[in-house]
């Protein structure tokens, strides 16, 4: 019966979280294109939040209830799943282009990011109790924050710098267009109480993946780790992965390279930022190993992307490939089958 409660919430909590990032992102669009916000801003700021607000309330949620291995192993599972399987999918229905920028700023800029997570775990030493540990604590989680304000700004300073181009292309106003038009306009009062609903029904998920991933982790005799990297990355992805998927089959695939690589920033410089002010989040061998999978996932699909600045079907096949031996090696560790 417990096993069916923890299912139960896991579940719940998912299509919560999923439902309510959506409600949240068409609700905030919609008031933001009320108030003449331009469509560029809004994509590159609420809806790549929107669809990070997934990790953000596990994590953040994780945090508050001392499970900090969920969530490192949550963002760090969440960030490989993005890249190797969501970008993987979406390059299977047809190959993926990669936008001058993202090559150029923001997936060096992701690579970073994940650099600097490790060197910030690495070096957060923790004597307690006599023995040394790593951890992220609540000045990393400054710092991390203080990028993310830094890296929000710049981006917002590029979007609008390149609205302001006199030179535009055909394609480009087409596209300008599409994206105005795809934002329905709803009265202000349905707006506030999508944004609301959303809010709550992410709160709420957040709180119940949380409770349910705990659970089954400790009657199954696994660890938080396994379940944040596995389970729990995975529905909290579920948002990229549905979205990148859809732009696939529709053949919209210039910004889908673009779109994960940001979310990915968003990931760590916001979540593991926020998660970290509010209590510091240990690390331990198993968080070191990942970290340094997905820095080196990310320069092998970077060097994809490089290479003829976009991604293929056969590149997809290998990155799910790729995927495929990193879960079977997570379980086989977590079994303790392998050493950490």
């Amino acid at each position: 019966m417990e096993v069916v409660k923890a299912l139960l919430l896991l579940v719940v909590g998912f299509i919560l979280l999923v439902k309510g990032a959506d409600f949240f992102v068409e609700g905030a669009a919609s008031l933001a294109k009320k108030l003449r916000v331009p469509a560029l801003i809004i994509g590159m700021t609420v809806v790549a939040m929107g669809t990070s607000l997934p990790e953000l309330a596990v994590s953040v949620t994780a945090s508050f209830n001392n499970s900090n291995s969920l969530a490192i192993s949550n963002v760090v599972g969440s960030n490989i799943f993005n890249l190797m399987v969501v970008l993987g999918a979406s390059a299977l229905f047809t190959p993926i282009l990669v936008a001058k920028d993202t090559l150029k700023r923001d997936f060096p800029f992701s690579i970073i990011c994940a650099l600097l997570l490790l060197v910030l775990g690495l070096f957060g030493w923790n004597f307690a109790n006599g023995a040394l540990s790593w951890e992220l604590d609540r000045v990393d989680g400054i710092i991390l924050l203080a990028l993310f304000t830094l890296f929000l700004v710049l981006m917002v300073r590029s979007a609008l710098k390149a609205r302001r181009k006199p030179e535009k292309t055909q394609e480009e106003k087409e596209t300008e267009e599409k994206e105005e038009n795809d934002i329905k306009v709803r009265p202000i009062w349905l707006c506030l109480i999508f944004v609301a609903g959303g809010i709550v029904a992410i709160k709420f998920g957040g709180d119940w993946v949380v409770e349910g991933a705990v659970r089954i982790a400790r009657m199954a005799g696994l660890s938080e780790t396994l379940i944040g990297l596995t389970i729990v990355a995975f529905g909290t992805s579920l948002p990229e992965l549905v979205t990148s998927i859809v732009a696939a089959r529709k053949n919209e695939l210039d910004m889908a390279v673009g779109n994960v690589v940001g979310s990915n920033i968003f990931n760590i410089l916001l979540i593991l930022g926020a998660a970290a002010v509010i209590s510091p989040i240990g690390f331990i061998m198993e968080n070191i190993i990942d970290i340094v999978v997905l820095v080196l996932f990310s320069l092998l699909v970077y060097l994809f992307c490089g290479k003829d600045k976009k991604l293929s079907r056969k590149e997809g096949i290998m990155m799910l490939i790729c995927y495929g031996a990193y879960t079977a090696y997570i379980i086989v560790r977590d079994l303790h089958i392998l050493p950490a």
